[in-house]
């Protein structure tokens, strides 16, 4: 066991055929705006009758459900915080996330796992600090690490450039870049 290897793909995390995609979704797991309703939608309707059962997900926390449609094997539903300036613990409840979306693929035994840039959307988290401490986080807690890569999603040639100079900052040698 490695630290696992990270690529920046920019492009729909819908097609990722990896063990699980993070979805960047809202408290009640039933789908809603931006990456979560594009999951969703992808996923097809029993994806909406398995979250029901899951009843909810705390902020900071993380649910797995199948990926039913999708390529990816598995979605792993995290709930980022909303931006409010910076003073209502947004940045751990952040890191937490993508704790604990590691700590769900690790007891899944999952190999690869694709991020998008939560809270990034509609819940306003700027974009450098938010890919600054997504990249650091995922460093830390996969040092020794069954997971192989670890792909971080953009939806935007921007967002892109935001992973990848969160990379850098992280490590000179940090993860490649490739083209959906």
């Amino acid at each position: 066991m490695t630290m696992p290897r990270f690529h920046i793909i920019e492009g729909d995390i819908c097609t990722m055929a990896v063990d699980a995609i993070v979805n960047a979704a809202n408290s009640t797991l039933l789908g809603g705006g931006g990456v979560d309703g594009v999951i969703h939608r992808a996923a097809g309707p029993a994806l909406l009758a398995y979250c029901r059962q899951l009843q909810g997900c705390d902020t900071g926390d993380a649910k797995l459900s199948p990926g039913f449609l999708l390529p990816a094997r598995a979605v792993i539903h995290t709930v980022g915080p909303v931006w409010r300036g910076g003073q209502q613990g947004e940045a751990e409840l952040l890191a937490s996330c993508y704790r604990r979306c590691i700590q769900l693929a690790e007891a899944e035994g999952f190999k690869s796992i694709a991020f998008p840039a939560i809270s990034c959307g509609v819940y306003a988290y700027p974009h450098r600090e938010a890919t600054e401490i997504a990249v650091a986080t995922l460093r830390r807690c996969t040092p020794n690490s069954a997971l192989q890569n670890i792909y971080l999603v953009a939806f935007s040639s921007e967002m892109a450039a935001h992973w990848a100079a969160a990379c850098a900052a992280a490590s000179p040698s940090a993860g490649s870049r490739h083209a959906l």
